[in-house]
């Protein structure tokens, strides 16, 4: 993965849009099967996890073609692409920026030649290590940009060794956040970090294997969930079946921002359905922070389930009273200045005849900066709202994120900075209340020790040094032009 820290502008109002996750991984394994086409709507169902370039990365058994470009999955490819990249054994990603320039270079898969083939790579998460990773690199492999670049060279440069020799010696030397998905010519490989901070799944096809980085994908391509890939482990897939090897002892402490906002609801987490846990969370919510009102009404989508439950703990009714256009994401074209004053109207635009007159409890799941809060309570009180109550179904966002998310630095966190009070007074709403940490972790059902809590508590499970945040930028690199795609072989 990779790390910009400046905004895009190709993103319209870059300030208004909320935390993203660098990226998600799919492969798979299935002989007879149009992988192409199952790769393609694996990462169409993980969109939301990243939605700067996608690409995919597709053997035939003798060699390996790479094609990605920038844009969502469904701009980068298309049907008679899709029908020309033939084989058995695919790996995938969509991608968002947490490390890196957002450039076609640092597109993934990344692709390396390797011993007497080649080897494609994706990566979810963040390594904190990557100088000292990128001073293992041969000379003729320097020049890499991203993390991801430097671990698919260093697992390309293994002489005498095979790809699961090579990735059993090097993944107990990565440090920081990996759910990685590799490939050679014959044969899939998936590794976790040990602290399995990015969900990572194994489905089962009727003929063949998938792995995914949430379970919504494999049902999308009509996969069996079987269970996790555990922390610390890689699982390698060819015609042999599935293999398991352990290179690291598990410390489990996945993210508990993923219950929160990053996976889809639809999606199962250690064995908890996510949407579930974001409906308990608004239940408890409304009995944490109660208030007199007339509608509780989400911000959809990402705050609609723990509205659902703050409606049914409150007994207050539930209300849409924000619709949000669909269509406004990632896009290419520069909004002009007009336009970029609109803000949050270009995303959700309030329904006048449900909410003018009305006491509201907007739910939405978190505040990072507070822009979107801000323009949201100005925008229903200018339709009409007599008072804005705001409930938060997560703790204040304090400390950055240093594992694949791209939380700003501490400074630029609201939470990290103002008092709950201050920031009310910040964003204008009649009251602000966020849920209690405790009361959220209960609603996950896994124990306390086993999530990082770190963005909300500052305890890291993984020593990070703050002041490099795990970069490895060469700037010179960053600068290779956009192109349509890239085949590479054996």
């Amino acid at each position: 993965m990779s790390y910009s820290d400046g905004r895009l502008s190709t993103e319209i109002d870059p300030e208004e849009r909320g935390p993203r996750d660098a990226c998600g991984v799919f492969g798979v394994w299935a002989p007879g099967e149009e992988v192409s086409k199952l790769t393609y709507f694996g990462l169409y169902a993980l969109q939301h996890r990243g939605q700067e370039s996608a690409g995919i990365a597709l053997s035939d058994g003798e060699r390996i073609v790479v094609y990605k470009d920038m844009g969502l999955v469904s701009q980068v490819f298309n049907e008679a692409t899709l029908d020309s990249l033939r084989g058995h054994l695919a790996v995938g990603h969509c991608r968002y920026s947490t490390t890196g320039s957002p450039v076609w270079k640092n597109a993934q898969p990344t692709f390396y030649t390797a011993r007497d083939g080649g080897l494609a790579l994706g990566h979810n998460g963040n390594l904190i290590n990557t100088p000292e990773l990128a001073a293992m690199l041969p000379d003729d492999r320097i020049g890499a940009t991203t993390d991801t670049e430097v671990l698919t060279g260093l697992l390309a440069d293994s002489p005498g060794r095979s790809t699961e020799e090579a990735a059993l010696d090097l993944l107990p030397k990565l440090q920081g956040a990996f759910s990685l998905v590799f490939m050679d010519e014959n044969t899939l490989y998936a590794a976790r970090d040990p602290q399995g901070i990015r969900p990572f799944v194994l489905g089962r096809l009727d003929s063949g294997w998938v792995v995914a980085s949430e379970t919504a994908a494999l049902d999308i391509v009509g996969a069996v969930p079987v269970r996790e890939i555990e922390p610390g482990e890689m699982v390698t897939i060819d015609e042999r079946g599935v293999r398991s090897r352990r290179f690291a002892p598990a410390a489990p402490k996945g993210c508990l921002f993923e219950y929160v906002y990053l996976a889809r609801p639809d999606t199962t987490i250690a064995g908890r359905n996510v949407n579930s846990t974001r409906v308990e969370v608004g239940r408890r919510l409304a009995k944490e922070h109660p208030v007199d009102a007339d509608l509780v009404i989400p911000v959809p989508e990402s705050g609609t389930p723990a509205a659902v439950g703050y409606a049914d703990g409150s007994g207050i009714p539930f209300a849409q009273g924000l619709v949000k256009n669909s269509y406004v994401g990632r896009t290419f074209i520069q909004p002009s200045q007009t336009l970029r004053q609109l803000g949050i109207r270009l995303k959700l635009n309030p329904l006048r005849d449900v909410i003018e007159g009305k006491r509201l409890v907007v739910v939405d799941d978190s505040i990072v900066r507070g822009n979107t809060q801000r323009a949201l309570v100005r925008m229903l009180r200018d339709a009409g709202a007599a008072e804005v109550h705001v409930r938060i179904s997560s703790p204040p966002v304090q400390w950055p994120c240093y594992y694949g998310v791209d939380f700003a630095t501490k400074a630029e966190l609201i939470g990290g900075n103002l008092s709950t009070e201050e920031i009310r007074d910040s964003i204008g709403a009649d009251s602000l209340a966020y849920i209690a940490l405790d009361e959220l972790i209960a609603a996950t059902e896994v124990a306390k020790d086993r999530l990082c809590r770190a963005c909300f508590d500052g305890v890291y499970p993984i020593e990070v040094d703050p002041d490099s945040r795990g970069k490895y930028l060469l700037e010179k690199a960053c600068g290779t032009p956009r192109t349509e795609s890239v085949a590479t072989s054996a």
